[in-house]
């Protein structure tokens, strides 16, 4: 099987956190809940400010913190069958958590479990299962992204709520043809092993695994919290955008951050007037303050949209739709579609700024497609137990995921949506605008990634959620022309499903599962494309 464990399991994580001694195993649960304080603790992913102090008090505009503990040998349980994790211990607050290693191509063959302890209370919750088949996602194999030497494989993320303890247990599948009763890392205990030679291996798990734990910050006092918002049937609301058309772009290309004018760092600063703009009906005041350079270009890929510095992108009528579609776009439309353009209303989209974004995160440049010729749709398999006004936390923890554990330029979807129907503007780049994502191997070319946020194999995903993806994507393909009832080509950039450079039929509203062998995005949500399909196709009057 794939990904052997190097016997040296802790010499890849040579940035690993010291940590105090975890309790032995045979302690009680209650004393480990009983600790104390945790000891400060370096961040190994990044710190782009300090945030280990104490919880107290506000906190304004944190950008979060990531801590990476490896993974070590465990006595073998022989009722779990547990060989690699960590003993309960404590560790400095955060939110959402997933496990990490080495080669992004190695799936992981086996099952993680975490349990975590609530900060409130100091009580341990049960054993969690964390989606393990997560490496699907993420830049097309011959991508300058995938090819940047930063990737890393991953599960999906979990969101845990704030938390400061943690434990953790994986469980390889055995191998092929040996008794499961054989142990395959021996009889070293979690702490007898110090991770160096003489550790063992795992042939049926990854090299170097890790847990990072996302603290995904605060947001600014006065953020809209991103709560549920009644999306309007169709002649209520909705609207189109300054659909510039970005050649295709060099993936990585210095370039692109000045392509459209806005778009980039230095393109930003050429924005400046449209922050003396006003806000456009039912958009919210854009925030005061001094923005950053990289805060300015992500705002003003929007900046046709919306003023500088907004955090809603409001939504138009149909007919305003329609009448912003022409006007930008007349000399490229036929009579008839002049008369008639198919695209649904534009719905309201939190923007980065809106869900708090640390945009020194991500690459400075935007990478564009040529057209969005269809849309994948996703969940997130972080779990369900999130409130809507938790919505923009869990974002800006998977950004961090993403981009600092993955080793990705930036969240891989284009957009997010929550249980309440609440849109958000995901990968920066500009919404109008056919920004190339990480969201579905082999596909992220000439498509655009929507990500459910929540897990939806076996619970049923929200009918708000269900209606805000078919208003969305009414809107975003009628950009381009495109029939969500339809199907369309699509040519692979490489999967388990297609070999690089196969052309194939794609339904122009497709599940991830339809082109990459996996189970997101949950089968109940999966099941729910068909309504999607047609009722996006309404709300573009087709």
């Amino acid at each position: 099987m794939r990904g052997i464990l190097a016997s040296s399991i802790g010499v890849t994580c040579a940035a690993a956190l010291a940590l105090p001694l975890a309790p032995p195993a045979a302690a009680s649960v209650s004393s480990v809940s009983s600790a104390g304080t945790p000891a400060p603790v370096a961040d190994v992913a990044t710190r782009t400010v300090g945030t280990a102090g104490a919880r107290t008090g506000a906190r304004a505009d944190v950008p979060g913190s990531t801590q990476s503990l490896p993974l070590r040998p465990l006595t073998r349980d022989r009722a779990s069958g547990a060989v690699l994790g960590l003993t309960p211990r404590t560790v400095r607050t955060f939110s959402l958590l997933g496990v990490v290693w080495e080669d992004p191509s190695v799936d992981l063959h086996g099952r993680v479990q975490v349990r975590t302890r609530v900060a409130s209370t100091g009580d341990w919750t049960d054993w969690q299962d964390v989606e393990t088949h997560y490496t699907q996602h993420g830049a097309d194999p011959d991508s300058s992204e995938a090819a940047s030497g930063k990737a890393r494989g991953a599960t999906a993320p979990l969101w845990v709520g704030e938390s400061d303890g943690v434990e953790v247990r994986v469980l390889p599948e055995p191998d092929a043809g040996e008794p499961e009763d054989v142990d395959p890392v021996g009889t070293g205990s979690d702490e007898d092993a110090s991770g160096g030679e003489g550790a063992g291996e795992v042939s049926t798990l990854p090299a170097g695994m890790r847990l990072d734990l996302v603290d995904p910050g605060e947001a600014e006092p006065g953020e809209s919290a991103g709560g549920a918002e009644p999306q309007a049937e169709p002649g209520e609301s909705g609207g189109p955008e300054p659909q510039a058309q970005p050649g295709e772009s060099a993936e990585g290309a210095e370039g692109a951050e000045g392509a459209e004018g806005a778009e980039g760092a230095e393109g930003a600063e050429g924005a400046e007037g449209a922050e003396g703009a006003e806000p456009a009906e039912g958009a919210e005041v854009p925030r005061t303050g001094v923005m950053t350079a990289a805060a300015k270009a992500a705002s003003a890929a929007n900046s046709a949209l919306v003023p500088l510095g907004a955090t809603q992108i409001p939504s138009l009528t149909a007919e305003e739709t329609r009448e912003e579609l022409v006007a930008l776009r007349g000399t490229g439309l036929t009579e008839q579609q002049q008369a008639k353009p198919y695209i649904g209303p534009r719905p309201s989209i939190v923007t980065r700024r809106g869900w708090g974004a640390d945009e020194s995160l991500r690459e400075k440049s935007f990478v564009y497609t040529s057209k969005v010729k269809a849309a994948f749709v996703h969940h997130t398999a972080s779990g369900n137990s999130y409130s809507c006004s938790q919505a923009p936390s869990l974002i800006r923890g998977f950004h961090r995921y993403h981009t600092k554990s993955l080793g990705w330029r930036d969240i891989g979807y284009n957009f997010l949506v929550d249980k309440c129907g609440r849109i958000y503007e995901g990968r920066a780049g500009g919404v109008a605008k056919p920004v190339k994502g990480a969201h579905t191997m082999g596909f992220n070319s000439t498509t655009t990634g929507i990500a459910v946020i929540g897990s939806y194999g076996s619970k049923k995903p929200p009918s708000k959620a269900v209606k805000a993806v078919a208003r969305l994507t009414a809107w975003k393909l009628g950009l381009h022309g495109m029939n969500p009832k339809k199907k369309t080509s699509l040519t692979s950039g490489g999967g388990n499903l297609y070999a690089k450079g196969k052309k194939v039929k794609m339904k122009v509203i497709s599940g991830h599962r339809d082109g990459f062998n996996t189970s997101c995005p949950g089968g109940k949500l999966h099941k729910k494309l068909g309504s999607v399909r047609s009722k996006a196709a309404g709300y573009q009057g087709r």
